[in-house]
């Protein structure tokens, strides 16, 4: 194993339910195109910014694009030319509080063209990477270091993304939303998906990683094979609740960020090539430091 990287939580949780944001469509990338919505996502981040200066723990940064593509941002009242001038924002916001956290990585969030429980509608690979070359474009130009897709659902999508990020030569990480039965929501296992990518890219992608559930929900699909080693990255829920649940649940559910970080240390030993750890829906900065003390401290 290498230097292991943190990230962050739950950005959008942590927005509505800890600092009382409106986001409509759970889209925070309209925050950061006035001062005060950059200030909000400044008060989120300052928490890892004072782990990281605290420990000196290596730190990925997310832009807060996840919602930032066509469908989302039309419902929002966004054509191309400012979406991807609130993209090219989420960026330059990005790359400053990377510095102070050192010179972390800027990671270059792309969500899914559809709901990131929910499979839907499934699109061929050319048309994914038709839907999802602009706003890689744009986060590559705006000086990203990498993209993520982040909570894709359906191997295609994830193919058509890593096409979209080698035709502008920046590096792409593909991270799937699993259920509690640790299968994608389309119903493919996680093996058969990192490998459907794989076989269609040419292992283009730089690393696969697991995001949106609990640790508890996808252990029994981490099965034997090659595969195991393209698993870069894990960033799961504390809450054992699954999708649905999460989506009918009035409060969040917060998890135990100690029995996270002790979750998160056995991967290390199952996942050989595991370098990224952090959380996702219902996770905070609490979470991650746990997971550092648990997973980087010792």
């Amino acid at each position: 194993m290498g230097t292991l990287d943190l990230t962050e939580g739950g950005l959008e949780t942590s927005l509505i339910f800890q600092q009382g944001v409106d986001l409509p469509l759970f889209a925070a990338f309209p925050l950061v195109q006035d001062e005060v919505g950059r200030g909000l996502l400044r008060t989120y981040w300052q928490p890892y910014v004072e782990l990281v200066e605290n420990t000196g723990v290596s730190f990925v940064v997310d832009t807060a694009t996840w919602r930032a593509n066509p469908d989302w941002a039309t419902q929002l009242g966004y054509d191309a030319h400012r979406l991807a001038g609130a993209n090219q924002a989420a960026v330059a916001l990005t790359r400053e509080i990377a510095a102070e956290m050192g010179g972390a990585k800027v990671n270059g969030v792309v969500g899914p063209r559809g709901d990131g429980f929910i499979a839907g509608e499934i699109m061929t690979p050319e048309q994914a990477e038709t839907y999802h070359f602009p706003q890689v474009k744009v986060l590559a130009e705006a000086g990203v270091d990498q993209v993520s897709a982040i909570t894709f659902t359906y191997p295609q999508e994830a193919v058509g993304l890593v096409r979209a990020a080698r035709s502008v030569a920046i590096p792409a990480v593909v991270s799937f939303t699993v259920e509690t039965d640790g299968r994608l929501p389309d119903g493919r296992s996680l093996r058969d998906a990192v490998e459907e990518v794989d076989r269609a890219t040419d292992r283009a992608a730089v690393g696969f990683m697991i995001n949106c559930a609990h640790p508890s929900h996808f252990a029994a699909a981490l099965e034997d094979g090659p595969w195991l080693e393209r698993i870069t990255g894990v960033r799961a829920n504390a809450s054992t609740m699954s999708h649905s649940e999460l989506d009918q649940a009035e409060e969040l559910d917060v998890g135990d960020p100690q029995d996270l970080a002790a979750r998160c240390m056995r991967l290390l030993d199952r996942l050989p090539a595991l370098t990224v750890l952090g959380g996702c829906c219902g996770t905070d900065h609490r979470h991650i430091a746990a997971i550092h003390e648990a997973c980087c401290a010792s």
